[in-house]
């Protein structure tokens, strides 16, 4: 083989391969997201640090499991039940734990809250041992195969559910009468209060709308990875990271924070070494936070 083919070879190979990593990167960017947008939602509003938000990301990946796998209930149906009860746990932190904290100092719900995650953490571990499951999907096992790209059906799904549910809360947050007092507590809580918003009403929908978005990530991912107790720690830890990168109280900064995590993962992994994956994108983020202290889309004003 002649050198010049040899190039044009390699360097068609080199661009294969980059955009094999890009395709990687956007399929799991969206649920990043989602995890970065419920969080978003919580800490902005309620000005609560959630520890417990990787937990409902795991529980939801567990209730996906318990549903598909012992029960036999259709993968479709069990992912809306995960949401749904991910909802329902949400809603349940806040009224029994959180709502009785509202004059209380941070120090006391942190604590609080990280007695909440280490409670959860070892209910999973007892209720379904540290032993690892794959849950079974209904989509075809052959990739789909477009040129030199290939994609899991599995991960299709998971991409194309991630990016309704931005919409959708994209859509609540901006264009509801509840995403009208969700911002309007945002700017200033004391004032929506005289309004007519009920403060409360908005934490325990806010909490449990943040909470069902991470009991959704879990339970699509939960059937492209696998189901372990300790699978909330890290998922917690990137949705902090994704929270600073794209500004507290922005949806579309935290919706682009998950997409650049994402990115600096897959790429990072993919040229550098793979054990260096988690890694790539703390690494981009404490660049990016040098260049801008406040993240990309800091808002003082309002949610978006």
């Amino acid at each position: 083989m002649r050198p010049g083919a040899l190039d044009r070879d390699q360097r068609r190979f080199s661009l294969d391969q980059l955009l094999q990593h890009g395709l990687n990167a956007i399929i799991l960017g969206g649920t990043y997201a989602l995890l970065g947008i419920g969080l978003t939602l919580i800490f902005g509003i309620m000005k609560v640090v959630n520890f417990t938000h990787g937990e409902v990301y795991a529980f939801g990946a567990y209730v996906m499991f318990a549903l598909v796998m012992p029960l036999g209930v259709n993968f479709f149906v069990a992912l809306v039940l995960a949401m749904a009860l991910g909802i329902l746990l949400g809603a349940a932190i806040e009224l029994l734990l959180l709502s009785r904290l509202r004059d209380a100092d941070i120090d006391t719900t942190m604590l609080v809250m990280i007695g909440a995650w280490i409670a959860m953490q070892n209910t999973e571990q007892l209720a379904w041992t540290g032993v690892a499951h794959s849950i079974k999907n209904p989509f075809p096992p052959e990739p789909l195969v477009w040129g030199a790209l290939s994609v899991s059906w599995n991960r299709l799904f998971v991409f194309a559910v991630a990016s309704l549910l931005i919409a959708g809360t994209y859509y609540l947050v901006n264009w509801t009468k509840f995403g009208k007092a969700l911002r309007a507590t945002f700017q200033d809580r004391d004032t929506a209060a005289l309004m007519g918003v009920r403060i409360d009403r908005v934490n325990t929908a806010t909490f449990a709308l943040g909470s069902g978005l991470a009991a959704a990530a879990g339970a699509l991912l939960g059937p492209v990875f696998v189901v372990v107790p300790t699978m909330g720690d890290l998922a917690a830890s990137k949705a902090f990271a994704i929270v600073i990168l794209g500004g507290l109280g922005s949806v579309v900064g935290a919706t682009v924070g998950g997409f650049i995590l994402a990115f600096a993962e897959e790429l990072g992994s993919g040229y550098i070494s793979s054990g260096y994956r988690d890694a790539m994108g703390f690494v981009l983020i404490i660049l990016i936070l040098l260049v801008r202290p406040t993240g990309l889309f800091a808002l003082k004003e309002r949610i978006s």
